[in-house]
Protein backbone atom coordinates (compact mmCIF):
# COMPACT_ATOMS: atom_id res chain seq x y z
CA UNK A 1 0.00 0.00 0.00
CA UNK A 2 1.37 3.23 -0.84
CA UNK A 3 2.88 5.80 1.86
CA UNK A 4 0.68 8.66 2.75
CA UNK A 5 1.96 11.61 2.96
CA UNK A 6 0.58 15.49 4.28
CA UNK A 7 3.25 18.40 3.05
CA UNK A 8 2.01 21.82 4.48
CA UNK A 9 2.45 25.02 3.19
CA UNK A 10 2.66 22.80 -0.47
CA UNK A 11 2.62 26.00 -2.62
CA UNK A 12 5.47 27.80 -0.96
CA UNK A 13 9.30 27.24 -0.39
CA UNK A 14 10.34 23.07 -1.47
CA UNK A 15 6.50 22.00 -1.29
CA UNK A 16 6.28 21.53 -4.97
CA UNK A 17 9.43 19.58 -5.76
CA UNK A 18 9.26 17.88 -2.40
CA UNK A 19 5.71 16.78 -3.59
CA UNK A 20 7.04 15.82 -7.15
CA UNK A 21 9.86 13.56 -5.70
CA UNK A 22 7.31 12.25 -3.29
CA UNK A 23 4.85 11.15 -5.79
CA UNK A 24 7.81 9.56 -8.09
CA UNK A 25 8.67 7.72 -5.13
CA UNK A 26 5.19 5.97 -5.21
CA UNK A 27 3.43 7.87 -2.13
CA UNK A 28 0.19 9.23 -2.00
CA UNK A 29 0.88 13.13 -1.51
CA UNK A 30 -1.72 15.41 -0.25
CA UNK A 31 -1.11 19.10 0.26
CA UNK A 32 -2.72 22.30 2.49
CA UNK A 33 -2.14 25.24 1.80
CA UNK A 34 -3.95 28.84 2.99
CA UNK A 35 -3.78 29.99 -0.79
CA UNK A 36 -6.20 27.33 -1.54
CA UNK A 37 -9.42 28.66 -1.13
CA UNK A 38 -8.52 30.43 -3.97
CA UNK A 39 -9.62 27.53 -6.84
CA UNK A 40 -7.01 29.92 -9.20
CA UNK A 41 -4.47 29.29 -7.12
CA UNK A 42 -5.07 26.02 -6.41
CA UNK A 43 -5.49 24.93 -9.92
CA UNK A 44 -2.60 26.73 -10.67
CA UNK A 45 -0.16 24.56 -8.06
CA UNK A 46 -1.70 21.41 -9.35
CA UNK A 47 0.10 22.37 -12.61
CA UNK A 48 3.27 22.64 -10.99
CA UNK A 49 3.09 19.15 -9.23
CA UNK A 50 0.53 16.63 -10.77
CA UNK A 51 -0.84 14.32 -8.88
CA UNK A 52 -1.10 15.72 -5.76
CA UNK A 53 -4.31 16.14 -3.64
CA UNK A 54 -5.00 19.45 -2.64
CA UNK A 55 -6.26 20.49 0.59
CA UNK A 56 -8.64 23.72 0.94
CA UNK A 57 -8.62 22.80 4.83
CA UNK A 58 -6.03 24.47 7.00
CA UNK A 59 -7.16 22.93 10.46
CA UNK A 60 -4.52 21.27 11.92
CA UNK A 61 -6.51 18.59 13.18
CA UNK A 62 -9.10 18.39 10.31
CA UNK A 63 -6.29 18.43 7.74
CA UNK A 64 -4.63 15.03 9.09
CA UNK A 65 -7.97 13.55 9.71
CA UNK A 66 -8.65 14.34 5.97
CA UNK A 67 -5.94 11.93 4.64
CA UNK A 68 -6.41 9.24 7.69
CA UNK A 69 -10.19 9.43 5.93
CA UNK A 70 -8.99 9.17 2.44
CA UNK A 71 -5.92 6.57 3.10
CA UNK A 72 -6.40 4.85 6.09
CA UNK A 73 -3.73 5.84 7.82
CA UNK A 74 -0.78 9.04 7.92
CA UNK A 75 2.56 7.54 7.37
CA UNK A 76 4.84 11.16 6.81
CA UNK A 77 3.92 14.65 7.77
CA UNK A 78 6.27 16.90 6.24
CA UNK A 79 6.16 20.38 7.83
CA UNK A 80 7.19 23.21 4.95
CA UNK A 81 6.40 26.41 6.86
CA UNK A 82 7.51 29.42 5.02
CA UNK A 83 7.41 33.16 6.47
CA UNK A 84 9.11 36.38 5.12
CA UNK A 85 13.02 36.52 6.80
CA UNK A 86 11.94 40.31 8.31
CA UNK A 87 14.53 42.37 8.27
CA UNK A 88 15.00 44.56 11.10
CA UNK A 89 16.72 45.37 14.00
CA UNK A 90 15.60 44.10 17.61
CA UNK A 91 14.67 47.80 18.90
CA UNK A 92 13.13 48.20 15.74
CA UNK A 93 11.02 44.57 15.51
CA UNK A 94 7.24 45.00 15.93
CA UNK A 95 5.41 43.04 17.90
CA UNK A 96 2.82 41.66 14.86
CA UNK A 97 5.61 40.94 13.09
CA UNK A 98 7.10 38.49 15.80
CA UNK A 99 3.99 37.03 16.18
CA UNK A 100 2.88 36.64 13.08
CA UNK A 101 6.34 34.97 12.41
CA UNK A 102 6.56 32.25 15.42
CA UNK A 103 2.40 31.61 14.63
CA UNK A 104 3.51 30.47 11.10
CA UNK A 105 7.23 28.86 11.55
CA UNK A 106 6.50 27.28 15.59
CA UNK A 107 3.21 27.12 16.40
CA UNK A 108 1.20 26.19 13.37
CA UNK A 109 4.33 23.33 12.94
CA UNK A 110 3.30 22.44 16.57
CA UNK A 111 -0.37 21.80 16.11
CA UNK A 112 0.00 19.79 13.32
CA UNK A 113 2.78 17.56 14.79
CA UNK A 114 0.71 17.20 17.98
CA UNK A 115 -2.58 16.10 15.42
CA UNK A 116 -0.16 13.37 13.26
CA UNK A 117 2.16 12.63 16.35
CA UNK A 118 -1.30 11.16 18.26
CA UNK A 119 -2.22 8.79 14.93
CA UNK A 120 1.53 7.75 14.39
CA UNK A 121 1.85 6.74 18.15
CA UNK A 122 -1.23 4.67 17.93
CA UNK A 123 0.29 2.73 14.84
CA UNK A 124 4.10 2.88 15.90
CA UNK A 125 5.03 4.01 12.78
CA UNK A 126 6.12 7.06 11.21
CA UNK A 127 8.36 10.10 10.06
CA UNK A 128 7.90 12.98 11.01
CA UNK A 129 10.26 15.66 8.59
CA UNK A 130 10.01 19.51 9.21
CA UNK A 131 11.85 22.27 6.65
CA UNK A 132 13.10 24.61 8.76
CA UNK A 133 16.54 26.71 8.24
CA UNK A 134 20.14 27.12 8.99
CA UNK A 135 19.82 30.70 10.15
CA UNK A 136 19.91 29.75 13.68
CA UNK A 137 22.95 27.36 13.33
CA UNK A 138 25.08 30.39 12.04
CA UNK A 139 23.05 33.26 13.02
CA UNK A 140 22.18 36.19 11.08
CA UNK A 141 22.20 39.80 12.14
CA UNK A 142 19.31 42.12 12.30
CA UNK A 143 17.30 38.68 11.23
CA UNK A 144 16.55 37.82 15.36
CA UNK A 145 12.92 37.32 14.62
CA UNK A 146 13.29 34.94 11.89
CA UNK A 147 16.23 32.79 13.56
CA UNK A 148 14.63 32.45 17.15
CA UNK A 149 11.27 31.28 15.40
CA UNK A 150 13.86 28.90 12.67
CA UNK A 151 15.62 27.58 16.19
CA UNK A 152 12.85 27.13 18.36
CA UNK A 153 11.10 24.94 15.16
CA UNK A 154 14.50 22.91 15.01
CA UNK A 155 14.36 22.17 18.98
CA UNK A 156 11.34 21.18 18.59
CA UNK A 157 12.35 18.27 16.10
CA UNK A 158 15.30 16.85 18.64
CA UNK A 159 12.48 16.90 21.81
CA UNK A 160 10.49 15.12 19.71
CA UNK A 161 12.90 12.35 18.50
CA UNK A 162 13.36 11.34 21.92
CA UNK A 163 9.62 11.40 22.86
CA UNK A 164 8.45 9.71 19.97
CA UNK A 165 11.42 7.31 19.70
CA UNK A 166 9.65 4.38 21.57
CA UNK A 167 6.97 4.47 18.95
CA UNK A 168 9.05 4.11 16.37
CA UNK A 169 8.28 7.50 15.06
CA UNK A 170 11.30 9.67 13.92
CA UNK A 171 11.78 13.39 13.64
CA UNK A 172 14.19 15.23 11.55
CA UNK A 173 15.05 19.11 10.77
CA UNK A 174 16.32 19.67 7.64
CA UNK A 175 18.11 23.39 8.16
CA UNK A 176 17.91 24.82 5.05
CA UNK A 177 19.50 27.89 3.27
CA UNK A 178 20.25 29.30 -0.16
CA UNK A 179 18.00 27.25 -1.52
CA UNK A 180 16.29 28.44 -5.32
CA UNK A 181 12.73 28.43 -4.07
CA UNK A 182 9.86 31.55 -5.02
CA UNK A 183 9.62 32.07 -1.87
CA UNK A 184 13.42 33.37 -0.60
CA UNK A 185 15.60 32.90 -3.28
CA UNK A 186 13.51 33.49 -6.49
CA UNK A 187 14.99 33.69 -10.22
CA UNK A 188 14.45 37.23 -10.39
CA UNK A 189 17.24 38.13 -7.23
CA UNK A 190 19.51 35.96 -8.51
CA UNK A 191 19.10 37.18 -12.47
CA UNK A 192 20.32 40.62 -10.73
CA UNK A 193 24.41 40.25 -10.88
CA UNK A 194 25.06 42.45 -7.63
CA UNK A 195 22.58 40.70 -5.80
CA UNK A 196 23.45 37.52 -6.47
CA UNK A 197 27.53 37.89 -6.27
CA UNK A 198 26.97 39.41 -2.58
CA UNK A 199 24.50 36.66 -2.03
CA UNK A 200 27.26 33.87 -3.28
CA UNK A 201 30.39 34.99 -1.47
CA UNK A 202 28.62 33.48 1.38
CA UNK A 203 28.38 29.81 0.27
CA UNK A 204 31.04 27.81 0.18
CA UNK A 205 30.24 26.09 -2.56
CA UNK A 206 29.36 29.15 -4.59
CA UNK A 207 26.02 28.55 -5.71
CA UNK A 208 22.41 28.05 -4.51
CA UNK A 209 21.33 24.71 -3.59
CA UNK A 210 18.65 23.33 -5.98
CA UNK A 211 15.18 22.49 -4.71
CA UNK A 212 15.08 19.03 -6.32
CA UNK A 213 17.97 18.15 -4.23
CA UNK A 214 16.07 19.06 -1.06
CA UNK A 215 13.14 17.07 -2.12
CA UNK A 216 16.05 14.01 -2.78
CA UNK A 217 16.42 14.97 1.21
CA UNK A 218 13.31 14.78 2.38
CA UNK A 219 12.38 11.78 -0.19
CA UNK A 220 15.18 9.51 2.24
CA UNK A 221 13.89 11.46 5.43
CA UNK A 222 10.17 10.00 4.45
CA UNK A 223 11.67 6.67 3.36
CA UNK A 224 11.32 3.38 5.56
CA UNK A 225 15.34 3.03 4.90
CA UNK A 226 15.98 6.09 7.37
CA UNK A 227 14.40 4.52 10.25
CA UNK A 228 17.45 4.96 12.50
CA UNK A 229 17.95 8.59 11.77
CA UNK A 230 16.28 10.76 14.05
CA UNK A 231 16.98 13.78 16.10
CA UNK A 232 19.04 15.25 13.79
CA UNK A 233 19.08 18.97 12.57
CA UNK A 234 20.76 18.39 9.29
CA UNK A 235 22.21 21.67 7.85
CA UNK A 236 21.74 22.11 4.23
CA UNK A 237 23.28 25.63 3.03
CA UNK A 238 26.09 24.86 0.61
CA UNK A 239 28.73 24.59 3.58
CA UNK A 240 27.28 28.14 5.09
CA UNK A 241 25.97 26.59 8.24
CA UNK A 242 29.60 24.54 9.17
CA UNK A 243 31.85 27.80 8.19
CA UNK A 244 32.37 28.32 11.83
Amino acid sequence: MARSVLITDIAHFVGAPAARRLIADGCAVYGTDAGFGDAAARAAFEERAPGVKTLAETDPEKAVAEVIAAEGKLDVLVNNDAFPAIRATIDAFADDDLEAGFEALVFKCFRVTRAAAKHMKARKEGRIVIMSSAAPMNGLANYSMYCAARGAANALAVALSKELAPFNVSVNAVAANFVSNPDYFPPELMADETKAAKILKNIPLNRLGEPEEAAALVSYLAGEESGFVTGQVIGFSGGWANAR
